[in-house]
Order: C-alpha cells, then structure tokens, then sequence
C-alpha cells in the first residue's frame, strides 16, 4: 500500500527535475490513496477525477472550516441561510457524498457478504446483521467514510509538507537522518515500519515534526457524557469540550526547547528515543484519533524513502 504510493511520488518529483515543485498537491494525493486502499481497496492515479476532484474539495473544505467564515456561521445563526463563502464547503460536501455513493454503489456489485475486502464490505456485512438498528445505514456509511477520508488526507499532508519545509531550512538535521537511514537500510530494497526501532533519530526527527505541525491545535470537539468536575470546576453532561493542543505541545517546562524546531526534545541523554507525556497530536483518552497507528506508519514510510532517494 503504502511503497505502490511512494513510487509515484519519486517520479513525481523525478519528472519537475531542473523545476518548481509544489509538494502540496502530490502529498494530498499520496494520503488521499492510502485512505482510498483502507476504505475501497482501490488506488487512484494521480489525474483520475476522483482523486483530483476529492483532494480539491477537502484543501477548500480544510480552508473555510479552519477561517473566520466557519466561525461566523458558528456564532450567528441569523447568517447561515445567506449566500456567504461557507456555503461553498457544503456545496463540496454534497459534491464528495455524490462521488462516494457512485464508488460504494460499483464495490456493491462485486461483493461476496462475508469475505470482506475493505472498510465498506465489512460495514455492509455489519448493516445486515442490524438492519433493525437505526445507527446503521448507508447514509452513516456515506458519512462515515467521507469523515475517515478528509481526516487521514489533510492532517498526514500538512504534517508532511511540514516536515519537509523544517528538514530544508536545517540541512544539518535531514542530513543526520540520511545517515541514519543508509546506515540502517544498507543492502535492503525499501524500508519497513519495523525499521523505526533502529532509527531513534529519525523517530525524534518525525515526533518533533508532528509537535511542531500541530495540524489540529483544537482537537476534535468532544462532550460530557456525565456530570464531571475538573480542577474545581463543574461540567454539567453534554458540556462541549475544546481541548488546547498547543498548550501542551508548546509548554513551558515539558519540553526542553519548546519554541524551536529541535529532535532533542525527543531524545535523552544517550541518544535514545524518548516519548513525553506531553506529546499527544492525536489527542487523548479512548476517543482519541483512530488513525494514529495508519498516520505514524505513513509519516515514517513516507519521510524515510524519499529521504533515502532525494536531498530536499
């Protein structure tokens, strides 16, 4: 899955040698696919419209949601039946739920029930064993894998883009890992995620890259399910909870350089690799993001090969 979408990435980048690149667009495309084989068993080329079209939809989506516009429509009821440019992210909404529904619709004819090949085929198993529960419907497999798909392309493609734009203004650090690296996969085609063990640099280097990124600084928005008290404070249940991410992954006295980029943060004394409690992008507690374990072998397939194949 994952080296099939790395390829296509170096000859991405193969083919603009001597040019200009903008690595935003392929990054997109790269973790767009990834979530495409886990969700449809499929991977899309790099111009197919699907591909082309979804990451379109979610880089304007991940725009308006993340500026004023969303929090106007948040804040003021009164404005939301006015033509204003946040109605153009449920215009790209209903654009990808039409896309979606077309491709579950054709993995429908293939399907054999009970030998499930994706996310879709086991949910429609699950549909027919508890076609009297409400919660289960293909409207909520629609929704399901549009929220599965915008999460795991623009956060694991921001934090790509991030990390990249670091290791080219500290040529020092990426030239450390690219020692690391050819020392650890000397004589091997490709590397594995087990290969993260015998490289605690690299790990420091990625860990520092996600802290830094802090791609979703408010978290996902959670809520009380009883009356809770923190701290002194009482939160009655059904209280919306937004949970700060910069604080801790910026705080003062949990890290050892919390304002700059440094894998030292990662490392200890011995130049092993190390994890904080403070290190949580992924947030925290059992509703924490399901994706972690997908992201973190992305980030560290992904850094590692063209690491390997190219100085940026």
């Amino acid at each position: 899955m994952f080296f099939c979408g790395v390829v296509h990435m170096i000859v991405c980048i193969i083919s603009f040698a001597g040019k200009a690149l903008s690595p935003q667009v392929m990054f997109h495309n790269a973790a767009s696919n990834v979530i495409c084989q886990v969700l449809f068993g499929t991977r899309f080329e790099y111009d197919d419209d699907f591909i082309r079209v979804t990451v379109r939809c979610f880089t304007e989506i991940s725009k308006i949601t993340n500026g004023p516009w969303a929090m106007l429509y948040d804040s003021f009821s009164f404005i939301r039946n006015l033509p204003l440019p946040f109605n153009k992210a449920f215009r790209n909404v209903e654009t990808m739920k039409n896309l979606l529904i077309c491709l579950v619709n054709e993995h429908k004819k293939s399907r054999v029930p009970g030998e499930p090949r994706h996310f879709v085929d086991c949910y429609l198993d699950e549909l027919e064993k508890r076609s009297d529960d409400p919660s289960f419907s293909e409207d909520q497999l629609i929704m399901y894998a549009l929220d599965l798909h915008f999460a795991g392309t623009d956060t694991t493609s921001n934090t790509l883009l991030t990390g990249f734009l670091y290791l080219m203004n500290h040529p020092h650090i990426q030239e450390r890992c690219q020692q690391e690296i050819d020392k650890v996969l000397e004589g091997k085609n490709r590397a594995c995620f087990e290969d993260r063990h015998n490289m605690p640099y690299m790990q420091a280097v990625i860990h520092e890259v996600q802290r830094i990124a802090n791609t979703v600084p408010l978290s996902v928005f959670h809520r009380t399910t009883k009356d809770t008290e923190l701290m002194g404070y009482s939160l009655p249940k059904g209280t919306i909870i937004i949970q700060n991410m910069s604080s801790v992954l910026g705080e003062e006295g949990q890290w050892k350089y919390p304002h700059e980029f440094n894998p030292d943060n990662f490392l200890n004394d011995q130049g092993e690799f190390v994890k904080p409690e403070a290190f949580m992008p992924f947030s925290a507690g059992p509703r924490m993001c399901l994706g972690e374990g997908l992201a973190r072998m992305e980030l560290f397939l992904i850094m590692v090969t063209l690491l390997r194949k190219f100085k940026f």
